[in-house]
């Protein structure tokens, strides 16, 4: 049997929120319980699917006009992430919980729900949500797409474009734009802060701490930012072997 569990800064203690479970004391688990305790604040929504009492999955979501993205956009609900694990997949708990936020958001009156996708990095294919009447209406580079599911005729979210402008601002060395609204963020600034110290590199992070901020980042993506020299290195966690070689092939 399922279940689903709304968390909340009643419970949020208890439950957690999925991601770095395993690991509650370190400083990126942390950061995002105190993030999440002042966007509940904002209306954040965040379900956690259970099967037999053990957590399988989850889905973050908040009002476009403070979600964490990239994007432009009034009464629409902004996905964050939606990831269901391992052994959990294929049960239809991805769907279960997509379908929780849609009916959430037809409550609320909202004018449609919207989520970046992409089929080259980490985030969820806009496969899935296509079988649930979503559709693509914007792209930003490299490979993002945003998708919504229209519930009216309302003008639709858009992607915040200036990217390359914005980037721009940071002309030497490394700077690490970041926010705490992932866990994992804390220890690939981390890693990125070692590497840039093994080679000499001048190193800087700004975190974000807002929503705004996050919504006029140098990436759709919004809440993690690495830039090298005025140009976006990567948008989202890598490997330091990873990060050694995105940083060779800048040389070149």
């Amino acid at each position: 049997m399922f279940e689903i569990i709304d968390v909340n800064n009643g419970n949020v203690d208890e439950k957690g929120f999925f991601c770095m479970r395993s690991k509650p004391k370190s400083k990126g688990y942390q950061n995002k319980l105190a993030w999440l305790k002042q966007r509940f604040q904002e209306d954040l929504k965040l379900k956690i699917i259970e099967e037999d009492g053990q957590p399988k999955g989850f889905i973050e979501y908040m009002p476009s006009e403070v979600a964490w993205r990239g994007i432009s956009g009034n009464n629409y609900m902004i996905i964050h992430c939606l990831w269901i694990v391992g052994r959990g997949k294929g049960k239809g708990y991805g769907s279960i919980l997509l379908e929780a936020c849609i009916n959430d958001a037809r409550l609320q009156g909202k004018s449609g729900v919207a989520m970046i996708t992409s089929s080259e990095t980490w985030l969820a294919d806009k496969s899935f949500f296509m079988q649930f009447g979503f559709e693509s209406v914007d792209q930003a580079p490299p490979c993002f797409e945003l998708i919504v599911k229209r519930f009216d005729e309302e003008p639709i979210p858009r992607f915040n474009v200036g990217w390359d402008e914005r980037a721009s601002e940071y002309i030497e060395g490394i700077t690490i734009l970041k926010s705490d609204q992932c866990p994992y963020i804390e220890d690939a600034v981390k890693m990125i802060l070692e590497v840039a110290e093994e080679r000499a590199m001048r190193s800087q992070v700004i975190d974000l701490t807002d929503c705004k901020q996050a919504q006029s980042a140098p990436s759709a993506f919004g809440v993690f930012n690495v830039i090298l020299n005025g140009r976006v290195l990567t948008y989202h966690p890598v490997t330091k072997r990873e990060l050694n070689k995105l940083l060779n092939m800048s040389e070149v």
